[in-house]
C-alpha cells in the first residue's frame, strides 16, 4: 500500500509541474508573432490628390505690361478709324506714327522720320485730313521763338496705308499757313498769303508737288 501511495504522489507531482509549464509558455515574453506587420498611421505610398508633378506654384502667371501710348505733339484720326500722331524730336525732325482702326495703345507703328533736321523746332504743326490722306505743316528755326520767320517750311501728305509721305522743303520763307482740297480734283493745295503775294504749292496724288508759285497783289 505504500508503495502504490508513493506512485500516486509522483504522478500528481508531474501532472502538476506539466500543467505550470503549459502556463508559462503561454504567456510568451509579449512581443508579437515574427511574421507579423506593423504599419504606422500616415505612412506608405499614398499621393495627396491635386499634387501635379510637384511643380506648379498655385498662382496665376502674371499678364505682360502694356505698352504705353506715345507722346505726340499732334494727333488726328482717319474717316476709317486709324490715327496718325507726329512730333517734333529734338536732333530728328518730323517724327510719325500711325495705328489701325481698332488697336490699342500698343498698336501705333514704329516712329519714322518724315523729315530729318537738327534746326530747332517752331511752335506750330498742323495735321489735317482729306479723305484718306494726312497733309502736315511743320517749321523749324534757330529763332522761331523769339519771333522770327522759320528757315525751314516743310508741306509733307501721307497716302494709302501711311508708309509712305511725300515732303517739299522751303527755306527762308514765312511758312505755310493753310492747306485745302482742290475740288473734286484730289489735289491738295498749301497756301500763305501776305499784302505783297500769294505763295502757293500744289500736291497732286500722281505727280507729288509742284513748284512754289509767288503771284503778286
Amino acid at each position: 500500500m505504500r508503495t502504490n501511495g508513493a506512485r500516486l504522489r509522483t504522478l500528481a507531482g508531474a501532472v502538476l509541474m506539466a500543467a505550470v509549464t503549459g502556463a508559462c509558455a503561454g504567456q510568451g515574453d509579449g512581443r508579437e508573432p515574427a511574421n507579423a506587420t506593423a504599419s504606422a498611421p500616415g505612412t506608405g505610398t499614398a499621393t495627396r490628390k491635386g499634387s501635379g508633378s510637384g511643380t506648379g506654384t498655385g498662382t496665376r502667371p502674371e499678364a505682360p505690361p502694356t505698352a504705353p501710348a506715345p507722346h505726340f505733339d499732334e494727333e488726328i484720326g482717319l474717316p476709317d478709324g486709324r490715327r496718325v500722331g507726329m512730333s517734333y524730336v529734338d536732333g530728328r525732325g518730323l517724327v510719325e506714327q500711325h495705328r489701325a482702326a481698332g488697336a490699342g495703345a500698343g498698336g501705333w507703328s514704329a516712329p519714322h522720320v518724315v523729315y530729318a533736321t537738327t534746326t530747332d523746332r517752331c511752335r506750330s504743326l498742323t495735321l489735317r485730313v482729306f479723305g484718306g490722306r494726312v497733309a502736315v505743316i511743320a517749321d523749324w528755326g534757330d529763332y522761331c521763338y523769339d519771333g522770327e520767320p522759320p528757315m525751314e517750311s516743310v508741306a509733307a501728305v501721307g497716302t494709302a496705308d501711311l508708309a509712305r509721305w511725300d515732303t517739299n522743303l522751303t527755306r527762308s520763307f514765312d511758312g505755310w499757313t493753310k492747306v485745302a482740297p482742290v475740288g473734286d480734283s484730289g489735289d491738295l493745295l498749301f497756301t500763305e498769303s501776305s499784302t505783297e503775294r500769294l505763295t502757293r504749292l500744289r500736291w497732286s496724288p500722281t505727280e507729288g508737288f509742284a513748284q512754289v508759285e509767288e503771284i503778286p497783289r
